[in-house]
């Protein structure tokens, strides 16, 4: 398979360089994205100035392999860094962020970047200032979001490995629905800063969507670091292993119910039903469970969350600007959201924190019982471009945002985002719980379609994460875009 490593290796043999690969690459993204809306940047001569300056390129891990960044705090400096928004449509990176840095390390160069939505506050990519990403699979869907871009790169073959973040779902819900793997790791144990330390308060991650378990076992051990100043330290079992477990009976325990229970769909449930009954040949135990966390209630807390971060993120922007953004500055939906922020008491948003960690501490204790929880990745397949997620009547309330109550906010923030939420109402807790999550891509649909399943395992678990995928990578078998089977 044409992996990361797999060009890794031919640049370590010298049987292609750097320049032919990067040009190859850029070949296919002007071949390939118009159709796509994939990328919405080509820095091809800064590419070749980083890969010239590096010592010993070829002894690092991925040897000098191209990869795009995603266009949503993965900053390089002097380069572009709008976070998907027409207020930030000039704006260029001051410095390189640590996760980039820790990039190159790797021996991964930067040389281009992925669409996103606004500040990355959608399960699908439709910014106003780059357009929708489209789904390779069938461009009449989307390929989700945030990491919509990225996700459509990889998923198309013009790159194997594409810088992405997690937030709230935004690696997971693309690679569920572009058949592809999608690691969130533990909260603490990927590179963070100089700026944007807290994330979220700690949901947000970065790392990457990628086609192999090899690249990704590669890839976060390779990236896994921390900062002495970062706010949030991983636990210290995160550090002990240097590979995916192996031989180790599983006790797995199963979800498919929707945590806010919604419909999911026949497609979602065989998925899931299908990695149970094959879990169970192979020896491991397997157990259908109920949710120990209230689903709505984490759903509540995610979004006064979004929406408090997002008040703090423009009082930042207004004194970079000096004036006050408006509604016009930024997308309907941005402005609805940080309306609500503004109205948050403090005493709401800590409370908010503590229901967080009290969720982390019941799921704890759920992974002192088993290893594994098994859920589908995301409740259907990828939305249609024609699909109206947001209904004029919300789109017509939000217009008069500034005007309503927290309360009557947080009903209309709940609204917005209800059919959204339904077709991914699983990723969110992993985020706020701080615990490692992988979509992994075992099922296609009778549309055609990919879907993801989902595990989850204890914070600093990643080894077990890293064991299953490898376990139905080899013997189950990945449901791979067309360019990589």
């Amino acid at each position: 398979m044409k992996d990361g490593l797999y060009w890794a290796e031919l640049l370590r043999k010298k049987e292609i360089s750097f320049q032919e690969l990067l040009k190859k690459f850029e070949e296919r993204v002007l071949k390939q994205n118009s159709a796509l809306n994939a990328f919405v940047t080509i820095m091809e001569q800064e590419a070749l100035k980083e890969y010239e300056k590096l010592d010993n390129i070829l002894d690092r891990p991925f040897a000098g392999l191209p990869i795009p960044l995603k266009m949503l705090g993965q900053e390089k400096k002097g380069w572009l860094s709008t976070s998907g928004s027409k207020l930030l449509r000039e704006h260029h990176a001051s410095h390189s962020s640590n996760f980039t840095n820790q990039l190159v390390a790797n021996g991964l160069i930067p040389f281009a970047q992925t669409n996103t939505p606004e500040f990355g506050f959608k399960n699908i990519t439709d910014a106003q200032i780059y357009g929708s990403v489209k789904n390779p699979w069938n461009l009449d869907y989307y390929s989700g979001g945030s990491s919509g871009g990225a996700a459509s790169a990889v998923a198309s073959g013009i790159v194997p490995i594409a810088g992405a973040s997690d937030g709230g779902g935004s690696i997971r819900i693309p690679a569920s629905f572009c058949g592809l793997i999608g690691l969130k790791p533990t909260r603490g144990v990927m590179p963070v800063g100089p700026s944007g330390w807290r994330g979220w308060q700690g949901a947000a991650i970065d790392f990457a969507l990628t086609v192999s378990m090899r690249d990704t076992e590669k890839l976060f051990y390779g990236m896994r670091s921390i900062h002495s100043a970062a706010p949030y330290q991983a636990p210290e079992r995160a550090w002990q292993h240097f590979q995916a477990a192996h031989g180790k009976k599983l006790r797995i325990a199963v979800i498919i119910d929707s945590p806010i229970d919604s419909p999911v769909s026949d497609e979602a449930v065989k998925a899931v039903e299908q990695a149970r009954d094959f879990l169970s040949e192979k020896g491991h135990q397997v157990e259908m469970i109920s949710y120990p966390v209230n689903g709505n209630e984490i759903i509540t807390s995610y979004y006064l969350m979004n929406g408090a971060e997002t008040a703090a993120m423009f009082s930042g922007i207004e004194k970079g600007m000096k004036r006050p953004v408006e509604k016009n500055d930024m997308e309907l939906m941005t402005w609805g959201i940080y309306q609500y922020g503004k109205k948050i008491p403090a005493s709401h948003f800590v409370n908010a924190l503590n229901q967080w960690d009290y969720a982390a501490f019941k799921m704890e204790e759920l992974f002192t019982k088993y290893d594994l929880l098994l859920t589908p990745t995301t409740a259907e397949t990828a939305p249609k471009l024609s699909d109206h997620l947001v209904s004029d009547e919300v789109r017509d309330a939000l217009e008069a945002a500034a005007t309503l109550t927290e309360s009557e906010l947080l009903h209309l923030i709940d609204r917005m985002f209800e059919k959204s939420l339904q077709i991914t109402p699983y990723t969110q807790l992993a985020n706020l719980t701080g615990q490692p999550a992988i979509s992994l891509p075992t099922h296609v649909t009778s549309e055609g379609l990919p879907l993801g399943i989902q595990f989850m395992a204890a914070r600093g678990r990643e080894d077990l994460l890293l064991q299953v995928g490898k376990l139905f990578e080899t013997e189950y078998g990945f449901k791979l875009p067309e360019y990589y089977q």
